[in-house]
């Protein structure tokens, strides 16, 4: 059995949004303005927003995604040599990442201070009455350093934010259609797996309400049996 300074260090991190993982939901925080016309067959393109990812594999597998998601709605991506009703223009990033500090208590002082703690393996040696580890007057008073303090466990981790923003313009008048944001924080800065989730939460509910922020958990994909 964990003890509880043991436990609480393994818990501590899964409580991280969008904590990034193949068995956790992914949380994202999504901002959507938007004036869309209703699906009736509209064609579209997508493009990065950042030209430099003009030609890219990746971005190319990002933008088949968003194309997905519209062809479901309603629209149709326009044929080669076809102009388009819609411009997509798409981006993303994530960044380098803000070390996060955090103490938490010592299983050993913290913890088994108390006559009987099953934590701690009943009456003996570390649930003995005043133990050399526990509770001693004039010692460590639990009550009087509580929380961080000399006998807490410190440790750091690092916490990264990404973002997806897609904008959707009339290709005619460069009219602004559609504006969205979707973020997100996990503990990597994988963008292959931060990305197609960033994209699901960004269109879960789409268009949405214009001016709303929402959070949108997105499930883990079922697992292969």
């Amino acid at each position: 059995m964990l003890r509880a300074g043991r436990l609480l260090r393994l818990i501590a991190p899964l409580a991280l949004m969008g904590l990034a993982g193949c068995a956790q939901n992914f949380a994202a925080r999504v901002s959507r303005f938007q004036q869309m016309p209703a699906a009736q067959g509209q064609t579209f393109i997508v493009k990065a927003a950042d030209p430099a990812l003009d030609g890219s594999l990746e971005f190319a597998s990002y933008a088949q995604l968003v194309a997905g998601k519209l062809t479901a709605l309603g629209y149709r991506p326009a044929a080669g040599g076809e102009a388009p009703n819609l411009i997509v223009k798409l981006g993303y990033d994530v960044d380098h990442g803000q070390q996060k500090v955090r103490t938490a208590p010592n299983a050993r002082f913290n913890r088994c201070w108390g006559y009987y703690d099953p934590w701690c393996g009943g009456f003996g040696f570390w649930g003995r009455p005043y133990s050399y580890y526990g509770y001693y007057p004039g010692f460590y008073d639990p009550f009087l350093f509580g929380p961080g303090g000399f006998n807490d466990d410190v440790e750091s981790y690092t916490v990264y934010t990404s973002q997806l923003d897609m904008r959707i313009e009339r290709a005619d008048s460069a009219e602004r259609v559609f504006e969205g944001k979707a973020k997100a924080q996990s503990l990597n800065d994988n963008l292959p797996y931060l990305v197609p989730n960033l994209i699901e939460a960004m269109f879960t509910g789409f268009p949405g309400n214009s001016g709303e922020t929402v959070k949108i958990t997105v499930p883990p994909p079922p697992q292969r049996k």
